[in-house]
């Protein structure tokens, strides 16, 4: 047998969180690994592999490649936080948190290609050497680099912020959310204009939850018992303009818009992700 079980254990935890980064779910993660053992003990020994890790890494990618290959022939757009059972959405969201990935990172890769998504992932995650990506892909070093290339483009342009940091507006709703996230009530109120409105779509709500609520003192009291949604959004940049997400686990749930005027928050409206085409669709077919 060409990889012992002690070997495959030693690599495991980099396989598992290079899988995550390329499929975006731990569950997947899992198979995908899972399913490289499987071939690696049924794989025809050979003196040849020096590096069990490394082999392991192509083979794993491989069948991530070949998984992301197939959503992407069915056309399938990334699945929403809502559509996701809750145990895998909380594994996928212990995930973030101990490895301390970034969580529009997650959203993000979506958006990319096959090719591009797993050249990204080894390259700039985790350091794979780009010959070794051109044999995951079956193509050349200098293809593999140009996907990596166009991902590390996407990725910088949704993610570049800090212009929009600068802007006073802006700081308001980042004060304004990182008082919703802590619960702070008293600083939700004083950033929120009086007449404020919040409006949301019913499916985001509890049932029979009113889809608009006026004033800032309603609005922060009901932003509380939302806290753990808040503390799952990260900021996109989208046409050139901040978008607010919430996605736990790194799966897109709803947007948030945040509207200002005279230094106040004036509206929030929060709609559901599958409205926004630029967080919903699926990767476009350009490699």
């Amino acid at each position: 047998m060409p990889i012992t079980v002690e070997e495959f254990e030693i690599a495991r935890p980099n396989l598992l969180s290079a899988a995550h980064r390329m499929l975006g779910s731990a569950h997947d993660a899992q198979d995908a690994v899972q399913m490289a053992w499987l071939r690696a003990t049924t794989a025809q020994p050979s003196p040849s592999i020096k590096n069990p890790s490394a082999w392991l890494t192509t083979i794993t990618a491989r069948i991530c490649l070949d998984e992301l290959r197939a959503r992407h022939r069915r056309n399938e757009a990334p699945l929403l936080a809502d559509a996701i059972p809750a145990a895998q959405l909380a594994a996928d969201e212990a995930l973030l948190h101990t490895e301390d990935v970034s969580r529009a990172l997650m959203v993000l890769l979506n958006q990319l290609t096959p090719p591009q998504r797993v050249a990204y992932v080894l390259h700039d995650l985790f350091s794979v050497p780009f010959d070794q990506i051109a044999h995951v892909l079956g193509g050349t070093v200098p293809s593999a680099k140009k996907h990596a290339s166009r991902a590390r483009q996407r990725l910088d342009s949704a993610q570049h912020s800090s212009e929009q940091n600068s802007r006073p507006d802006q700081q308001i709703v980042e004060a304004f959310l990182t008082a919703a996230q802590t619960g702070d009530t008293r600083t939700m109120i004083q950033l929120l204009a009086p007449d404020s409105v919040r409006d949301a779509d019913a499916a985001l709500l509890p049932r029979g939850a009113r889809t608009a609520v006026t004033g800032a003192v309603d609005i922060a009291t009901e932003t509380v018992h939302f806290r753990d949604r808040i503390q799952a959004a990260c900021r996109l940049t989208v046409n050139n303009r901040p978008v607010y997400l919430i996605a736990p686990g790194g799966h897109p749930l709803a947007t948030i818009d945040i509207s200002t005027a005279n230094q106040r928050i004036t509206r929030i409206t929060l709609r559901s992700a599958q409205a926004d085409d630029h967080i919903a669709a699926p990767p476009s077919t350009t490699s």
